[in-house]
């Protein structure tokens, strides 16, 4: 009897322990605040119809979800040269870059307060993949001003590629704009 009341003990306390375990992890990137949206001064807006509306609010985040060995992510286009819809310079050199170099910016939690900045990742999209360098920081935490082009705050799983990026994938130009990619640490 108390050698199966031992057993009983040891495989609840490991389920609860997975519980525990689990629920930290699907925890652990949640919106850590709001924004409030503020109207573009006219002409202003860099991406309009995507630029911020006045009084709605926009979740920001620090965090990301944890990278794995195929992250999911959603797959946005930049343009990372001089007077592009990416705002300034790149976060990780201050400079811009052409949009003929696979390169992107990723959400703030991936980003990691620039230790991924000139690290490789591999992104995967239906079958293809290709190698980009990460050059810039897509801002989870702030948004609707003029140094981000009067958009909304990145969300926390963003990809942010360039032009050869999602020519290197074989995306359709016809669906560029955003798409479900899966990505990894190169």
């Amino acid at each position: 009897m108390k050698q199966t009341t031992s057993t009983i003990f040891l495989v609840l306390f490991s389920l609860l322990l997975i519980l525990f375990i689990s629920c930290i992890d699907a925890q652990s990137c949640n919106p850590s605040g709001k924004l409030r949206g503020r109207k573009p001064p006219p002409g202003q807006c860099v991406n309009d119809p995507d630029c911020c509306k006045e009084g709605a609010f926009y979740n920001i985040y620090t965090c990301s979800p944890r990278v794995t060995e195929q992250t999911k992510a959603r797959m946005t286009i930049n343009n990372f040269e001089d007077g592009g819809d990416g705002g300034g310079p790149s976060e990780c050199d201050n400079k811009y870059h052409s949009n003929d170099t696979p390169i992107v910016a990723l959400s703030t939690g991936w980003y990691n307060k620039g230790k991924r900045c000139f690290n490789f990742i591999n992104i995967h999209y239906k079958g293809k993949t290709v190698k980009a360098k990460v050059v810039d920081e897509c801002d989870s935490t702030m948004g609707c001003d003029d140094e981000h082009g009067f958009q909304p705050p990145c969300t926390n799983n963003v990809v942010d590629g360039s032009r050869a990026v999602w020519e290197a994938l074989g995306v359709p130009k016809s669906d560029w704009g955003e798409a479900e990619v899966t990505w990894s640490d190169a």
